[in-house]
């Protein structure tokens, strides 16, 4: 696939969501959250295309992670919380408005 299209099917993807709507995905531990100095699509990308190097770089520095046990307590008491959110199987990648 080419990276244009990519970028743009994901871009179609990207969508706002509630903490509530993510309960379903949290309890598969699909969740991923990424930190705000990373951009949702280039990390989205980088998934998608299994772009190794990148996304062990962002693990190792804590910009992408599974949520804690804190924050998915700090979710459930804001349900109504919003979300960017990117889909890309079998992830949902979120990060904080």
């Amino acid at each position: 696939m080419e990276m244009e299209s990519l970028r743009t099917q994901l871009t179609e993807n990207l969508d706002e969501a509630e903490w509530d709507w993510l309960i379903p995905h949290l309890e598969k531990e699909v969740v991923i959250i990424v930190e705000s100095p990373l951009d949702l699509l280039t990390v989205g990308e980088a998934i998608a295309q299994d772009n190794a190097n990148s996304v062990q770089h962002w693990i190792s520095e804590a910009l992408i992670h599974k949520p804690s046990p804190e924050q998915i307590l700090q979710g459930h008491q804001q349900p109504k919380k919003r979300f960017q959110a990117l889909i890309v199987q079998p992830f949902v990648l979120i990060q904080e408005l």
